[in-house]
């Protein structure tokens, strides 16, 4: 009788959890993979205003910035910070630009393993393969209109930067509408796309490292 009452009891509260939350487990991962690379193969490049929130365990108020994003096949990938103050990333390949008000430095992939791997998880994103990388187990569940993929790292270098790294995928075209990442430390941050248009004409200047 105990044992039938703590199975009713798991059931329960795992439905109470998804109504919560409105997301539950999906039941064919093989399928949700194979439309994921399909999507991604026919996305040639994104192009989309992004708005990010940090939220720093320091600070009570949440730092919000916004900007535009860019992604072009292959590796290719431009994040321009707008506001409150300007701030550029560009990945092109392994090499990766970044530029502030004060100063402007070139950082390559290969000699820097955190950036090798945030450029590594970008790509993935945008190319569908992000469930088949092995530097992360992940968990997926769904509602009527997202996939939720929660990324916890086991690659060595990822942990000692981020706990958990969420990502909620549109159903509708497979492309990543949020982003959250959770620290370490404590902090986090939320990436959202919004606007997003697919496969439309980005000049090669977009990405230029020069």
């Amino acid at each position: 009788m105990c044992k039938w009452l703590l199975v009713l009891m798991s059931c329960v509260v795992s439905l109470q959890i998804q109504a919560q939350t409105g997301f539950k487990p999906v039941s064919d991962m093989a399928a949700v993979k194979q439309q994921f690379a399909k999507a991604a193969q026919n996305t040639q490049s994104i192009h989309c205003d992004f708005v990010q929130e940090k939220n720093l365990s320091m600070l009570s108020d949440k730092i919000v910035s916004k900007g535009e994003f860019w992604f072009q096949k292959d590796n290719k990938v431009r994040m321009e910070y707008k506001q409150p103050s300007r701030y550029l990333l560009v990945i092109n390949g392994k090499d990766i630009r970044i530029r502030d008000a004060q100063k402007e430095s070139k950082v390559s992939g290969k000699s820097n393993k955190l950036f090798e791997q945030i450029n590594k998880i970008t790509i993935d994103c945008v190319r569908g393969t992000v469930l088949d990388n092995a530097d992360f187990t992940t968990k997926a569940t769904e509602n009527a209109q997202y996939y939720r993929l929660e990324m916890t790292p086991v690659n060595k270098v990822m942990k000692e930067y981020f706990q958990t790294i969420v990502l909620l995928v549109d159903k509708q075209d497979y492309s990543v509408s949020k982003i959250t990442m959770a620290e370490s430390s404590g902090d986090d941050t939320t990436i959202s796309f919004l606007h997003k248009q697919l496969n439309t004409t980005i000049p090669d200047a977009v990405f230029s490292l020069k």
